[in-house]
């Protein structure tokens, strides 16, 4: 994803059907791959509490699902309209009937053939649902807001999650004052960087994907600090952990 534009599904406010439990498949889609998919591509600007995806530039598919339901449609009605918008995406952004704001635009071929229909299945079976996905569905994008990066050599490593969702390999990381030089690899096909601020410093490394590296290098001082993504929407969507300097 680039400034504004929505790496994910576009959905307009209407939806669903029943769908059975968070089986692994639902009608022949597989919901493992649905899952995966929708990390990777649509995590990062839509917000889908079963996929912990919290992204901010598109709609809330959760609360698009429980305005719809209020006007009586159900969610096998719910993931044919994502599917539709998967394969043809608004020319025009969507306008949010709740705010009146308007929305990016999603690009086309973001997911295709199986995997658009995985998605929209995965989508459909978990918006808005209480509680945690369980067994192989939840062992993606599983969260790694505990894990703690470690600089070694004056040298620390931050990469993003290789899904490509809003999120680092690390919730927090810990450095000794003085010059380090902070990476992070990104693995996904989606645009992050790494960016460090605090204690008067506002540092931000080049957007990379596709296995490239952001990098920056910075002398820092005992304290606190927020490391981040500075891609539009991807901090607000979650994408930053605290640097402790000591």
């Amino acid at each position: 994803m680039r400034g504004g534009r929505v790496g994910a599904v576009a959905v307009v406010v209407v939806a669903a059907g029943v769908v059975s439990g968070c089986q692994l498949k639902d009608d022949g889609d597989n919901l493992v791959n649905g899952k995966t998919q929708f990390i990777g591509k649509c995590g990062s600007c839509h917000t889908l509490a079963r996929a912990n995806a919290t992204g901010v530039v598109g709609p809330n598919l959760d609360e698009a699902w429980q305005r719809a339901q209020r006007d009586g449609f159900r969610r096998s009605t719910y993931r044919g309209v994502v599917h539709r918008q998967i394969e043809n995406p608004a020319r025009t952004p969507q306008v949010d009937p709740q705010t009146g704001k308007r929305g990016a635009q999603m690009p086309a071929n973001l997911v295709t053939g199986e995997d658009a229909k995985d998605v929209a299945a995965y989508v459909a079976l978990v918006a808005a649902r209480p509680g945690e996905d369980t067994g192989r569905l939840a062992t993606i994008g599983e969260n790694n807001s505990n894990k703690v990066a470690q600089a070694r050599g004056g040298k620390l490593d931050i990469p993003t999650a290789a899904s490509g969702a809003l999120a680092y390999d690390f919730g927090s990381a810990k450095a000794p004052p003085g010059r380090i030089t902070i990476e992070s690899k990104n693995d996904a096909s989606i645009d992050h960087n790494i960016a460090v601020e605090g204690g008067g410093i506002d540092e931000k490394g080049p957007v990379v994907k596709n296995g490239a590296v952001s990098r920056i290098e910075v002398s820092l001082k005992p304290g606190a600090y927020t490391f981040y993504c500075s891609v539009p929407g991807h901090r607000e969507g979650g994408m930053e952990g605290k640097l402790t300097v000591q």
